[in-house]
């Protein structure tokens, strides 16, 4: 079939139009989401790592994902994803309200989620001890900053997230949990990064789809859990069936939430003054080694796009 009518505006257009003829998004991230159509959303400015991420897990697997219809670039370097609509309600939205969803509902969305985490598990890393993006290219996960950072190994993604201290000083920083964690190896797995009920997607008691792959990627085996418990969701039966699906790591979680407290945003650039002394913090980038490797190429793709933006260049 050809295009529709509405897919021969120019971009800004569309998003223009959309926000007069729809209702906003009820997600978390209507900010950057804009139903365009009956049938379509765009969102963005995105990165390159949602774009992989998407298309992999519709390619790789059976976990329910907007279909990705195109991907748009604008002359600003910003990179937008158009895609398909979920008819559904946030599970944000319907957890908090009594009586929206049955205890079996409940148990049965959450059989859903187990079934699609343990899908991810499952899928064979390139390499292992690895952080990056589903292509090998570099990651992108708020809990870390602003920037993209790696390809790299779990010791050097483990680095970044304690700003670099040496391991001899983490114990005395941070406590022996710390310590433990960025000493101990891990498994890589595919991991979402950011499985919380605003990002799933429910219909008559089911999950209808899972969306928001902007921070997955592989990652240590714990980054499922630890980044499960990062954004605060007021419902304590939420946490009680959410760790009822994903595979539990307590002592991990206990280290990230002091590095949430004491560190936060490792990777995003800053300058901090401490005891009179001044501390700068460059942030993370893309690994020397990825960029050399592009080095020289005349390689037009997202990534072109994506390095040359104002919102990489400054962290924002």
């Amino acid at each position: 079939m050809g295009q529709s009518i509405g897919t021969l505006f120019p971009l800004q257009f569309r998003l223009w139009l959309g926000r007069q003829l729809y209702k906003p998004l009820t997600s978390g991230v209507t900010c950057g989401v804009v139903r365009v159509s009956q049938h379509r959303v765009i969102k963005g400015p995105c990165g390159p790592p949602e774009v992989e991420a998407m298309r992999y897990i519709a390619k790789n697997t059976a976990i329910p994902v907007p279909k990705v219809y195109a991907v748009h670039t604008t002359r600003t370097q910003d990179i937008y994803i158009e895609m398909e609509y979920i008819t559904g309600e946030d599970l944000d939205t319907a957890w908090r309200k009594e009586g929206r969803l049955s205890q079996d509902q409940k148990k049965t969305i959450f059989s859903d989620i187990k079934e699609y985490v343990s899908i991810l598990r499952e899928l064979q890393p390139p390499a292992e001890d690895l952080v990056a993006s589903v292509l090998q290219n570099p990651a992108y996960d708020v809990r870390i900053g602003a920037r993209f950072f790696g390809p790299f190994n779990h010791h050097e993604f483990h680095s970044l997230a304690r700003g670099h201290l040496r391991m001899e000083d983490i114990a005395v920083v941070f406590g022996e949990e710390v310590e433990k964690v960025h000493t101990t190896s891990y498994r890589t797995c595919f991991t979402h990064g950011d499985l919380v009920p605003r990002n799933i997607i429910v219909r008559n008691g089911r999950v209808a789809a899972i969306i928001d792959w902007g921070f997955a990627g592989w990652y240590p085996e714990y980054w499922e859990f630890t980044k499960g418990h990062y954004d605060f969701f007021p419902k304590e039966d939420w946490l009680r069936h959410f760790r009822q699906a994903v595979p539990l790591y307590d002592t991990e979680l206990t280290a990230e939430r002091v590095l949430w407290e004491k560190l936060p945003d490792p990777g995003t650039p800053a300058t901090m003054h401490r005891d009179g002394v001044v501390l700068e913090m460059p942030g993370s980038k893309p690994s020397a080694m990825w960029l050399d490797a592009r080095a020289g190429r005349q390689i037009e793709d997202l990534w072109s796009v994506a390095l040359a933006s104002r919102r990489h260049n400054s962290g924002t």
